[in-house]
């Protein structure tokens, strides 16, 4: 899932020549990509079913994306907010999810007052992809299963399940008397309805793809595939069971069942807002009686660009386990404020924290702030497609080099030291490297690049400018004139580490300045390929390594860097 605030995740750059015009989405040719290789590769993992032959395809497959040099790790992420000592239970996973049904105010309190980001781009969880709208998925919707307190999976909606000797059908038996947050019966055909929704074409969900494991999918004449078939997954009559057929085996489609993209929706209320098919998250852009939901916590109110109220849902199916009524979420991008309001006691959990203040609260060791594993990478990202490269007059081989280059020019150390502060590890791959290979073992055995000697790095990165054309000054600075317009939204430590690559390239005489954006219109300007060089996070959906490559096919809703296209 995309990450927000403190890590630091809306960074773009548009590079030109000065005397060139701006750049857009077009102009370069993908003719020499051959990127339907890397599509196949990932199709081949989805049905090798030898697994240790699936981490290997894997390992090409990440080969073949960090050869693009479009995608530039900087680090791993950890998880850093700021919890009240009377708040206690709140379950945190790797994935960035929170889970807040769990959590009990000891101080007496009723209300819980979080702030987790600002407003959000999505709540209907299929077309969410940020950790944000997730977590407000995780705790109004729930899947087949869910984690507990040990991040571990058991079961929600399904009281159990029973898998197949070959590993590729599933069996799950509801639990009795499930309810949507209006009192209406919930059961297997709901899940039907929801996959089959979320997988659809017309839905255009970014997660689609997740949906390619499944055994009679469907695929126009061109090959995208276009949603599931009749005998993907079916309900039993009576709704009691619901059965799963995948088209090999899949080490990860538990965890499927238990995030966001797999929960259910109610469909009356999904079609009821949807008339012309052309909005189809249109039945929970507000709170009311359309918004309806099966988790512990139902959409009340919501001012939007201030606060989001979600109360107790009262037909969820353990109401008892729910201890805090009611949660209030305050919207915010500024950290400035929001600090403040949790420093005067008007917010109880914050899921962001200034730069300025983490270092003394870090200093103090203050009991207050957690620092949690988690499974993610930090990364710029290039739009493969931008005529930033023809701009500067680079062909395909070029432009990797000068990608390479600027990769290479990231001080990742100075970075953690200065900016993150709470110990993140620096990137040497895109995959994080504690992910596990989907195979009983750790899948990171290879550094795309060393990080221990700086200098080192500096040296080659201007021999690989001078492969690409570029000449140099007896200082060390280039010749040709560059400048990147960098764009970043201002939440968290974005604007610093900004500051901090502005640094790193003018070693070499590039020129970068430093623009913000709203968070939501940088989404949706990189997804749209409407930006030239994007500055992205990804936190892993499950320990899968897929789940970082399949963002990158052709057809992904992910694919912000338009690879393919």
């Amino acid at each position: 899932m995309k990450k927000l605030f403190a890590m630091l995740t809306a960074l773009a750059l548009v590079v030109s020549l000065v005397g060139c015009g701006s750049s857009s989405n077009s102009g370069a040719s993908t003719s020499n990509l051959h990127w339907e290789e890397y599509d196949k590769m990932i199709a081949d993992i989805r049905t090798e079913s030898d697994l240790a032959k699936r981490a290997e395809l894997m390992h090409e497959a990440e080969d073949k994306l960090m050869d693009t040099w479009c995608v530039l790790p900087i680090f791993y992420y950890n998880d850093t907010f700021m919890m009240k000592d009377y708040m206690k239970g709140v379950v945190t996973t790797k994935f960035g999810m929170k889970f807040f049904n769990t959590a009990k105010l000891e101080n007496g309190a009723k209300k819980a007052n979080i702030m987790l980001a600002s407003e959000p781009d999505y709540l209907d969880p299929a077309l969410n992809s940020s950790v944000d709208g997730g977590c407000l998925a995780s705790n109004s919707f729930e899947g087949l299963l869910t984690y507990n307190s040990k991040e571990k999976l058991v079961p929600a909606c399904a009281e159990k399940y029973e898998v197949s000797k070959d590993g590729t059908t599933y069996t799950f038996t509801m639990r009795d008397g499930l309810k949507w947050s209006n009192g209406k019966k919930l059961d297997a055909k709901d899940f039907v309805y929801s996959w089959k929704r979320a997988a659809s074409a017309e839905t255009a969900a970014d997660y689609a793809y997740l949906y390619e494991i499944f055994a009679d999918c469907q695929y126009d004449d061109d090959g995208n595939f276009t949603g599931l078939g009749e005998e993907s997954v079916v309900a039993s009559e009576d709704g009691k069971t619901l059965t799963v057929k995948l088209n090999g085996v899949c080490p990860y489609f538990l965890d499927l069942c238990a995030f966001p993209a797999f929960f259910p929706v109610y469909e009356e209320t999904v079609t009821a807002n949807n008339p012309d098919g052309t909005t189809p998250g249109g039945w929970c852009t507000d709170a009311g009686d359309s918004f309806v939901c099966n988790g512990p916590y139902v959409l009340k109110s919501w001012s939007h660009d201030e606060q989001m109220v979600y109360v107790k849902n009262e037909h969820y199916r353990d109401p008892k386990s729910v201890s805090i009524g009611t949660l209030n979420f305050m919207l915010s991008s500024n950290d400035t404020a929001v600090y403040a309001a949790y420093q005067a006691g008007n917010l109880d959990f914050i899921d962001t924290v200034p730069t300025d203040e983490l270092a003394k609260l870090l200093k103090k060791k203050n009991k207050e702030l957690h620092v949690v594993d988690q499974l993610g990478t930090n990364y710029v990202c290039f739009n493969y497609k931008s005529s930033i490269f023809s701009d500067l007059g680079l062909d395909e081989e070029q432009a990797a080099k000068f990608r390479h280059a600027l990769c290479l020019l990231i001080d990742r150390d100075t970075i953690i030291k200065n900016v993150g502060l709470t110990g993140q590890t620096p990137a040497t791959s895109f995959i994080p490297a504690a992910a596990s290979d989907g195979n009983g073992g750790t899948f990171h055995n290879k550094d795309y690049y060393q990080i221990k000697d700086y200098q080192k790095n500096v040296d080659e990165a201007r021999k690989l400018l001078e492969e690409a054309g570029f000449t140099f000054k007896d200082d060390g600075t280039m010749n040709e004139t560059v400048s990147f317009t960098y764009i970043t939204n201002d939440s968290g430590g974005n604007v610093k580490v900004a500051e901090a690559l502005q640094a790193d390239f003018a070693q070499v005489g590039i020129d970068m300045k430093i623009e913000t954006e709203e968070w939501n219109v940088f989404l949706e300007d990189r997804k749209a390929g409407n930006y030239d060089v994007a500055r992205g996070g990804w936190i892993m959906d499950y320990d899968d390594p897929i789940n970082m490559l399949e963002m990158w096919t052709t057809n992904s809703g992910n694919n912000d860097c338009q690879f393919g296209r």
